[in-house]
């Protein structure tokens, strides 16, 4: 039997097709393709949306099954949820337990056999497993079952260092998935898409990504993109009030997922409008869920290089070799790790594949240095083993294994101070950020916004109490005064007069029309909702902070939109909603009509932005009447609004006017530019947002760290001018700046948009504060300062903030208040959308960014007197005129797993550094491969070799004598007691160097005996620097120092696999090259220090007017 059609408001997209088919015909026979779309259409006329035919009742189980067919009212009941209120916690939780989590099955997880394979597939253990061939091959069995014992510890532990990771960097992207706002227990909270369950009431708007299958409750000129499920391009338009159910009919109703508009579907965005929804499917039982059921296994793409064919279609047979070749190239690099991962990554995976390269030489000047034996040195074992220790020598086999830990821990020390890492290699930029800018509200400020004062011209000024509770309306009196904000003084309090009474109603202003013309529009342009929790019997609001101080003052005179809007003890609504035009950033204010029921009159309201609000106006209502707008009276209206804000109060204007019959029959199809139009401004609101008590000093470390910060906000220039000196963004005192400094400091947008790209770059600074900022004025910032060869981090929440957030350097989106597109657009979320944290993230970076270099500085120091050891060490040649090695390739290798690896990962985890935020950003460019490292890295590495050498020269051929024996290379003999313990000597020295250069770049330029700056005795500050400071290395230090006298004295382990002897006269040797190396690393140190005090007078001495008046105002 056929039904009546669908609501209008569904039927565009059915029309349109529709017109398009009855062009079509005639002129030729309809396609398949032209019938499925008859067919379809048929279909969706025949579909019942009627919700009074509906069923009226259902159980939870029919709801949950088909929601759709039934009013939302009757869902809501099923589920037992609180139209208001949602559920309460213990519910919560309760229905978690029964129903699961919100997550799709099947998704991939960590995979342990890739994580070995990538262990595997390095130029580092690529080269060990050659020196092992090589070892197994000349049947020299301990080096090679020392390398194999190696190779299978480095790939366990790295295999398992990696698991751990990237099952904490999995936990991480779980904390930066999609997030849903819910209301629970009278609250709006901001919880994780997996937390939400079955009943729980959702709010979605602009930007949203949908958490779950939702029964819309409420939707305001709501559309969804549900192209993921039905392939249709055009957004969804949805209605709640539909229900496809039919009471009197006994064969179940069969609804596509693409008709049934009272839904909103997991995984599909908001592209417009608002809505409130019920939970009524989660995880795998949504539809998306079921998509994802059935393409569970589905293959994975190839990854060959397709073969480039000519405009025929053909391809010669060249064109299939270079495809051929370049997978294999594609695949080489993936091998290598050179295709993926982060920056960082890159450059150490093509270090990687240098220092395999400088292996495969070093081996080959090895052979080529010993020609002249007496023996083939193709063919000699001694030779050969000479050649595995040099080539081992330069490889820093454990330099992944420590950076996966350093970047993991990392990111789990970002989470503890609320900063979650979305893209890994954001990590390594947050070091060299020079540039902030961030919005004001709920950033820098507190986001609590609290109605302070209201200007109604034809009523008077209104100021409110202070009080505890934000939204409890029955506290804080409201006085009013008929004096005008700009002529009254700030501590006036002369004929005020209360105007609320103790049960928050209208008693003392119903008389007033013009007031409560004010209030209604105070009430109903706001979709905020103030009420009574039924539990726990305290006030509570939900929705925007602005909208919710807005909407606690119109309750504290009993005029809240609840109460209008909804019927009223058997009584009919006084106010029907048609049609809502949102907030937009572009124009800085909203609009709704409503219907007067009782005289059936329609009336546009609106509110915004000040300046916004009066370009919509024709009139002014005063207390002389409505009267035409004039630039007197526009003056007038700013001089307030200037007054208002100069208190740091964010300032609003709220307007509204009768709508013509003909406007009025357009209903929701009226359009927004008419509705703004011919306007009368009714009045301003003051609302105060107190900045974070972090703020002031966030902004005052920034300054420190040479961070500049930028406010880009939409507030009025004087409010956001007050706030940003308030909290040290703009010098209090502007005496010091020049009149192009003071100019540039602080403008509006408009201004700054209207500036040519030159114009902008000849400016003395870049402005501090931009008010009424719009989305394409942050990315105009973004550019100019990017032209400056600076870096920026970008906070950003709405939609429109994306391509900012793209653009900058580091774009930060905002946990709780940023729309899901936001946070895809960002590199990094804070979860309490707290400026401080952004500052806490850059410390956290910088911290990295310090430990990463030091521990591949240690890392690649010790390879560097390695190799040159080795390298020097061919000139000492045996009687056959073999080149007898200083270091054995057991001590080499002992040398970079134990007393290198093993310091570098407690490098990779140290705390922060002393001056860590009181030193300029670094070098994106260079990342850690600095001029400073490099010299660095060659001044320790040369000296510790130097010191190896003379070693090793003094205790052969100063103290011993001279004699190199015979095949000391392979074993111990009698002849090889010297040559045995130099080599011993060498190595005990090698050690030392190594564990204490771990402990000299704890710091790059603080002395070993000064880590901790908090004065006291030497060695007091030695310990508190050393031991407080990382016990971990403290520890492995003073094991490191036992194992040595272990190596060096156990018979057997010393002559058999170390291939050296204990040491007798040598100590003294040793321990004079030791404090020598000490003494060398301190000295350089101290020479760092005197450099860098003159680099920083330099760089104190090229800091602006502004950056001296800001550190003023810091320092007082």
């Amino acid at each position: 039997m056929p039904l009546p059609s669908r609501s209008a408001t569904n039927t565009k997209t059915s029309e349109a097709t529709r017109v398009d088919l009855e062009k079509g015909e005639g002129s030729q026979s309809a396609s398949p393709i032209d019938e499925k779309k008859q067919q379809a259409e048929k279909a969706a006329e025949e579909i019942d949306d009627n919700p009074e035919t509906a069923p009226q009742e259902c159980t939870r189980q029919e709801a949950l099954e088909g929601s759709y067919l039934y009013p939302f009212e009757a869902v809501l009941t099923a589920l037992e949820t609180d139209p208001e209120a949602g559920l309460h916690s213990g519910e919560v939780k309760k229905r978690q337990t029964e129903y699961g989590t919100n997550e799709l099955e099947g998704g991939e997880g960590v995979s342990i056999v890739q994580i070995l394979i990538r262990q595997v597939a390095n130029a580092m253990t690529f080269c060990l497993i050659l020196a092992m061939a090589v070892s197994f091959g000349i049947r020299t069995w301990i080096e090679g079952g020392v390398l194999a014992a190696i190779i299978i510890m480095n790939i366990t532990i790295g295999a398992w260092q990696e698991y751990s990771a990237e099952q904490t960097m999995d936990s991480l992207r779980n904390l930066a998935s999609p997030t849903a706002r819910v209301i629970r227990g009278g609250s709006s909270v901001t919880v994780s898409a997996n937390e939400v369950t079955i009943g729980d009431l959702v709010e979605l708007t602009t930007g949203d990504t949908v958490p779950a299958d939702l029964r819309l409750v409420e939707a305001m000129n709501f559309e969804a993109d549900e192209a993921l499920l039905t392939g249709e391009s055009l957004p969804v338009s949805k209605n709640a009030k539909q229900a496809f159910g039919k009471a009197d009919s006994t064969e179940p109703v069969e609804v596509g997922v693409g008709d049934r508009t009272n839904m909103a579907y997991s995984s599909s965005n908001v592209t417009k409008g608002r809505a409130v929804g019920v939970v009524v499917a989660i995880g795998m039982k949504t539809e998306v869920g079921k998509v994802a059921a059935a393409l569970r296994g589905s293959a994975k793409g190839n990854k060959i290089r397709q073969v480039k064919r000519n405009a025929h279609g053909k391809a010669g047979p060249h064109r299939y070799a270079q495809a051929g070749a370049l997978t294999v190239y594609d695949q080489v690099r993936n091998f290598l790790g050179l295709s993926s991962g982060t920056p960082l990554q890159i450059k150490l995976s093509a270090l990687a594949v240098l220092l395999l390269g400088l292996a495969i030489l070093f081996t080959i000047i090895v052979f080529l240095a010993n020609l002249n034996a007496e023996v083939n040195p193709w063919s000699s074992t001694e030779v050969a083993i000479y050649a595995v220790a040099t080539g081992v020598s330069i490889i820093p086999a454990s330099l992944t294994a420590v950076l996966i830990i350093c970047l993991s821990t990392g990111s789990r020390a970002m989470v503890q101070r609320n900063v979650v890492v979305r893209k890994l290699e954001s990590l390594e930029a947050l070091g060299a950020i020079t540039d902030i800018c961030s919005d004001k509200t709920g950033t820098l400020t507190q986001g609590r916004m609290i109605l302070r004062q209201a200007w109604v011209p034809a009523s008077g000024t209104y100021e409110v109490e202070e009080t505890n509770e934000a939204f409890n309306p029955t506290l804080g009196a409201v006085n009013k005064t008929q004096a005008e904000p700009a002529k009254r003084a700030a501590d006036s309090k002369e004929e005020m007069e209360k105007v609320t009474d103790d049960s928050h109603g209208l008693s003392k202003v119903s008389d007033d029309e013009n007031f409560m013309s004010f209030l209604r529009v105070a009430s109903l342009c706001n979709l905020a909702t103030v009420f009574k929790d039924k539990e726990t019997s305290e006030w509570t609001a939900h929705g925007d902070p602005t909208e919710c101080a807005i909407q606690t003052f119109a309750c504290r005179f009993g005029h809240s939109r609840q109460s209008l809007t909804k019927a009223q003890n058997g009584k009919e609504p006084k106010w029907t909603q048609i049609c809502e035009m949102p907030f937009s950033s572009d124009l800085k204010r909203m609009a709704v009509t409503y219907r007067e029921e009782s005289t059936g009159t329609t009336y546009g309201l609106m509110k915004g932005a000040v300046e916004r609000i009066l370009d919509c106006c024709t009139h002014v209502r005063t207390a002389e009447g409505v009267v035409d707008k004039s630039d007197s009276l526009v003056e007038q209206i700013l001089a307030n609004m200037e007054s208002i804000a100069s208190h740091g109060l964010r300032v609003l204007a709220l307007a509204s006017r009768e709508l013509t019959k003909d406007e009025a029959a357009k209903g929701d199809e009226i359009d927004r530019e008419d509705v703004e139009a011919n306007m009368t401004l009714l009045g301003l609101v003051g609302l105060y947002d107190p900045p974070r008590q972090e703020s002031a000093g966030a902004v005052k470390l920034c300054h420190e760290a040479g961070i500049t910060v930028h406010m880009l906000t939409g507030d009025h220039l004087a409010t956001a001018k007050a706030i940003a000196k308030q909290i040290g963004i703009v010098p209090k005192d502007e005496g010091m700046l020049s009149k192009a400094q003071s100019d540039a400091l602080v403008m509006t947008a408009s201004h700054f948009d209207k500036l040519s790209e030159q114009e902008i770059d000849d400016l003395a600074v870049l402005p501090a504060v931009i008010a009424r900022c719009s989305p394409q004025t942050k990315v105009r910032m973004i550019e100019a300062i990017h032209r400056r060869g600076r870096l920026t981090a970008m906070t950003g929440d709405g939609v429109n903030d994306a391509p900012s957030l793209k653009l900058a350097d580091i774009g930060i989106a905002m946990g709780q208040a940023g729309s899901d597109v936001a946070k895809d657009a960002s590199d990094l979320t804070l979860s309490d959308d707290n400026f401080a944290s952004i500052t806490n993230a850059i410390h956290e970076g910088r911290r990295l960014a310090d430990n990463i270099g030091a521990f591949t500085k240690h890392l690649l120091a010790q390879n560097v007197v390695q190799a040159i050891v080795l390298l020097v060490g061919l000139a000492f040649k045996d009687s056959q005129r073999l080149s007898v090695f200083p270091l054995s390739s057991i001590e080499v290798l002992f040398v970079i797993v134990v007393t290198s690896s093993l310091p570098a990962m407690a490098l990779g985890v140290q705390g922060a550094r002393e001056n860590t935020m009181r030193r300029p950003p670094a070098d994106l460019k260079r990342g850690i491969f600095t001029n400073e490292f490099l010299v660095d890295l060659f001044v320790y590495g040369i000296w510790g070799a130097v010191l190896c050498l003379a070693t090793f020269l003094l205790s052969q051929y100063g103290f011993g004598d001279g004699s190199l024996g015979d095949n000391c290379n392979a074993a111990y003999n009698a002849s090889c007691e010297t040559v045995f313990r130099s080599r011993a000597a060498t190595f005990a020295v090698l050690i030392n160097v190594s564990l204490l250069l771990a402990w000299q770049l704890v710091d790059d330029e603080r002395s070993f005996f000064n880590h901790a700056d908090d004065g006291g005795p030497l060695l007091t500050r030695w310990w508190r620097g050393s031991w407080g400071r990382n016990r971990a290395l403290f520890l492995i230090v003073v094991i490191g120092i036992a194992l040595e006298f272990l190596v060096l004295y156990v018979p057997g382990l010393n002559t058999v696999v170390f291939l050296h002897l204990g040491l007798t006269w040598q100590w003294p040797i040793v321990i004079v090259a030791t404090i020598l190396f000490f003494a060398g690393a301190e000295a350089y140190k101290w020479g760092k220090r005197v450099v860098g005090r003159r680099k920083n007078d330099k760089r104190m001495k090229r800091k602006n007017t502004v950056q001296r008046a800001l550190e003023a105002d810091d320092q007082a």
